[in-house]
């Protein structure tokens, strides 16, 4: 008994009713005598339980996956179809498979949401997302497509797009574009183009826009390009928006490497921006694309919020091939480095859209 392994192999015989009558009664003689062996039989028990149940799950889960195999969709709609018992069967038959399919799907999408802050930031009145409502007057645009030309309303809200690619796709905020029946875009020059979402990541607030115009001729190369690798803090940006009719420039500085609620998804910067201005590009002075403008913070001046460009690759990445009609490349090749400011906004106009939204 004084070898822990021969003591263990006994605890395990006794629990298991595997003792001999005499030795059963000699075992539980010693148990009363020693108060530190009964505690360790209740441990072991315990242990012994925790085992089993692990076992069971493992089985549990097993089944699930041999049930998930063997599924025919197809027959399965077949027999769903008809109401009445055979519905009832059915349910009752494949009801904790669809649980806990359901479960862990919510699981997931709940704490990714809570990882990257999206809660915090939607449901505090000191986040402001910067989408413009707009309710001027109607006006005149110009355009290459016929269909829409005349006069139209600026549409209901407003944001900022611009370019990801010369084969006309755009990238804006997903809150832009959201509940939208139909979206335009216009540049600085008036030229203004219908366009289709094709991809939204409601999670990281992106949304991809893709210009359906049948005149639309490809842009020429883009003159920036996008940073993968994180920004410093107190790095000099820029952005160009349309907190009104015309493009607007503001200036300022990373002032965090994190977002609203401490989001690792985003920055915060030091940049006076405004209802209007989500969707726009944060640039800093290379002409790298380092950030979505998509928030600011209410109770402070010059507080904004921009979903950094690795997270934007990173959706453009997940968009389904069949999603285009044109492959989209991103550009590699920077023709803003070097370049005054004036000459970089200059190169950039072209690129960057008003969003409309109907």
């Amino acid at each position: 008994m004084n070898n822990e392994i021969d003591l263990i192999t006994k605890i395990e015989a006794y629990l298991l009713d595997q003792l001999s009558d005499a030795e059963k009664l000699a075992f539980e003689k010693l148990l009363s005598e020693n108060p530190e062996l009964d505690h360790q039989v209740v441990e072991h028990k315990a242990l012994m339980q925790l085992l089993s149940d692990f076992a069971n799950r493992r089985e549990l889960v097993s089944e699930l996956e041999n049930i998930h195999q063997n599924l025919d969709i197809v027959a399965l709609k077949e027999e769903l179809t008809p109401a009445g018992a055979k519905v009832i069967t059915l349910w009752k038959r494949y009801r904790i498979s669809a649980a806990i399919a359901a479960s862990v799907a919510f699981l997931a999408v709940f704490a990714t949401l809570f990882s990257t802050g999206y809660f915090s930031k939607n449901n505090s009145s000191n986040y402001s997302a910067l989408r413009r409502e707009v309710n001027t007057l109607k006006k005149t645009l110009t355009r290459a497509n016929s269909s829409v030309r005349g006069t139209l309303s600026p549409g209901q809200f407003g944001g900022t797009g611009f370019a990801l690619s010369t084969e006309g796709y755009i990238v804006t905020n997903y809150h832009v574009v959201s509940g939208a029946d139909s979206v335009y875009i216009e540049n600085s020059n008036g030229d203004s183009y219908k366009v289709k979402t094709i991809y939204v990541d409601a999670i990281y607030d992106i949304a991809v826009l893709q210009i359906t115009d049948p005149d639309f001729t490809n842009f020429a190369p883009l003159p920036y390009t996008f940073k993968k690798s994180s920004a410093d803090l107190g790095e000099d940006v820029f952005t160009i928006g349309f907190p009104r009719d015309s493009s607007v420039y503001n200036k300022g500085y990373v002032s965090a490497l994190t977002g609203y609620a401490d989001d690792t998804t985003a920055y915060q910067v030091d940049i006076s921006v405004n209802p209007g201005n989500s969707g726009g590009p944060l640039l800093n002075n290379k002409g790298n694309i380092i950030g979505i403008i998509k928030g600011k913070q209410t109770q402070s001046d010059g507080v904004a919020f921009a979903t950094k460009s690795d997270y934007l690759l990173e959706s453009i990445q997940n968009i389904p091939q069949d999603s285009f009609i044109n492959k989209l490349g991103v550009n590699k090749k920077n023709a803003l480095l070097g370049l005054r400011r004036t000459d970089q906004i200059k190169k950039l106009k072209d690129y960057v859209f008003m969003v409309k939204v109907y």
